[in-house]
């Protein structure tokens, strides 16, 4: 598999199914791991590093699991293609940076992606559509298996695995979910759910992770520390916070509709025809009009707009995105008039 047969596959986090996929775009468990008597990566020389890259891709190479694993050197992607795995969420943002003994291994399905020598020596993720930790926790289970057959993880009895961050020690596990709550947001309620959220010892970052902000009322909620807690009840925890959130945006959303519904429409209708006629867009005011077409689409309001179309586009119209479709860097303005165009291509299926 190359890089650029991905431009033409949708994510399946991105598909749109799945439990209270109205609500819950994605669930991620990353697993953090490092092989024992090997310096973390912040602390290994470029020998070591070098070793540590070759070691842990044979390894992965041996498993194959999920199948048609490929992987990606980032000495040898240029500026676009790191940008690129960033945008669809197979690699953070902190990985892209100083990339020389650095990978990332990606399955054909982007179900799993694992970074190579990023914080730890290795960060594994898997990614479902919808309210699905349990399920995304049985594969990212049974990968760590696989690996840990080949790869001595460096583990003590008294405190579970060990990690370059402390709070990743333990169980070495971050269960994450990718909320879209336009209704909270509208309401000015969201300010009081993350104050709340934050005291039960969970953060809350945006659409692309860690050192990101809220955009297009996106917000992914993860459990901050592991030390002490078993995998299922970091996923019991997180599953008993979403579920109350998820009711309260619903309720938030039936109330809109019988309170508020002509300035809903009014909202959801303006957003959707900037975007079917703009010529011009910026990726940020793309994202908010978007947000808005996506909860029209799931109240009802708006007929016959496929979710998983608006999903992609949240994907397919970043600046990465744009500019490996045409094989060249763009500068902003060319980006904004390829975004436009795209939109209109595709809400005009």
């Amino acid at each position: 598999m190359r890089l650029d047969d991905l431009l033409n596959h949708t994510s399946e986090w991105l598909k749109g199914s799945g439990p209270h996929s109205d609500i819950v775009i994605s669930s991620r468990i990353r697993l953090a791991r490092n092989l024992d008597k090997v310096p973390f990566p912040h602390m290994a020389d470029k020998e070591q590093g070098e070793q540590l890259l070759q070691t842990v891709q044979e390894a992965i190479q041996r498993i194959n699991y999920p199948k048609n694993i490929a992987i990606f050197k980032l000495a040898d992607l240029d500026s676009v293609d790191k940008q690129f795995l960033i945008e669809r969420h197979l690699m953070s943002y902190e990985h892209a940076q100083k990339s020389d003994q650095k990978a990332v291994a990606v399955d054909q399905d982007e179900i799993l992606s694992v970074m190579i020598n990023e914080e730890d020596h290795i960060r594994c993720q898997l990614m479902q559509s919808g309210f699905n930790l349990h399920e995304a926790y049985q594969i990212i289970d049974k990968v760590d298996d696989l690996l840990a057959k080949e790869l001595p993880f460096a583990f003590l009895h008294d405190w579970g695995y060990l990690t370059a961050c402390p709070t990743n020690t333990g169980t070495g596990m971050r269960g994450s979910v990718m909320l879209h709550l336009p209704a909270l947001v509208m309401t000015r309620q969201i300010e009081r759910v993350l104050a709340a959220i934050s005291k039960l010892s969970f953060t809350t970052r945006g659409f692309y992770g860690e050192g990101t902000q809220a955009a297009g009322n996106f917000f992914q909620i993860s459990n901050q520390v592991s030390l002490g807690h078993s995998e299922e009840e970091i996923i019991d925890n997180i599953n008993g916070l979403i579920r109350q959130i998820i009711e309260q945006e619903s309720q938030t959303r039936e109330l809109l509709l019988s309170k508020n519904k002509a300035m809903l429409e009014d909202r959801v209708y303006r957003s959707y025809g900037i975007l079917k006629n703009a010529y011009i867009i910026s990726s940020e005011e793309t994202i908010e009009l978007l947000s808005m077409v996506r909860l029209g689409s799931d109240l009802g309001i708006l007929k016959d707009i496929d979710r998983g179309i608006i999903n992609e586009l949240f994907i397919t119209t970043q600046p990465g995105h744009l500019q490996k479709v045409e094989s060249k860097k763009l500068s902003s303005q060319e980006r904004d008039i390829k975004r436009a165009e795209l939109i209109r291509t595709k809400l005009k299926l």
